[in-house]
């Protein structure tokens, strides 16, 4: 019990991890309360308490936009870096990484402008920033989707190498990275079901999801984020 509280504390300490419980939270008061507000009417409390989760959602979905205002230097730096992936060693990797920042830089500013229309602290609309910002996430969850599966490719062809040359660390090695890249891919595909639900109507499925699936597809998400992030913790751990 205690080595969980301490592994939340030192989550909830840093920005990243802080980030990723407020979503899992966010998502998942989502999905529960979306479920409690579709009881009859005769369940009153039961909607009364689905209603309350769904407005907590909605603050902690404002709260991650506000910290956001303060992600463009860092994704900057990021993107700086990375520059045109000099050090990637496969050119179709090189291009899509460099694509997916491009789209993460430009969706900062989107999203920033799309906020302070809505605060009322600029006279522009918020609906076209809103779309703007939604269609480059999703360009982005797409171009990370074709990212994995390309490491996907490569990581199958390494295997085959190792399993050849019967290095058996090697090949377990290879076989975590498949799975993180597997669980990327799950990852990415809860999120643009939702990045789409949130485009104009008459696009795919846009608007025709119900808050408990928008909830259940975010915590999906979410969760393997999470692992991702402790697996990642856990390795550096040991690498150390």
């Amino acid at each position: 019990m205690q080595e969980s509280v301490e592994s939340l504390v030192r989550t909830l300490e840093s920005y990243r991890g802080r980030d990723k419980v407020i979503r899992t939270v966010c998502y998942g008061s989502q999905l529960i309360g979306g479920v409690l507000n579709r009881k009859t009417e005769s369940e009153v409390s039961s909607q009364q308490l689905g209603r309350s989760l769904l407005l907590f959602s909605a603050q902690l979905s404002h709260c991650r936009t506000v910290l956001r205002l303060f992600d463009d230097l860092s994704m900057m730096a990021y993107s700086h870096s990375y520059g045109m992936g000099a050090g990637e060693e496969d050119k179709g990797l090189r291009w899509i990484s460099v694509l997916t920042n491009v789209a993460d830089q430009l969706y900062y500013p989107c999203e920033h402008i799309a906020w302070a229309a809505d605060a009322e602290l600029i006279k522009v609309k918020s609906d076209k920033w809103w779309l703007f910002g939604t269609v480059l996430w999703g360009t982005s969850l797409l171009l990370g989707i074709l990212r994995s599966l390309r490491v996907l490719i490569l990581l199958k062809k390494k295997l085959k190498t190792c399993q050849k040359d019967s290095s058996g660390n090697s090949c377990s090695q290879l076989h975590r990275q498949m799975q993180r890249e597997i669980l990327s891919v799950l990852s990415s595909m809860a999120d643009i079901s939702n990045a789409i639900h949130w485009m104009p109507a008459g696009f795919l499925w846009a608007g025709r999801f119900p808050d408990w699936l928008v909830g259940l597809m975010g915590t999906v998400s979410s969760v393997i984020g999470l692992v991702q992030m402790n697996t990642d913790s856990r390795n550096q751990a040991d690498i150390l």
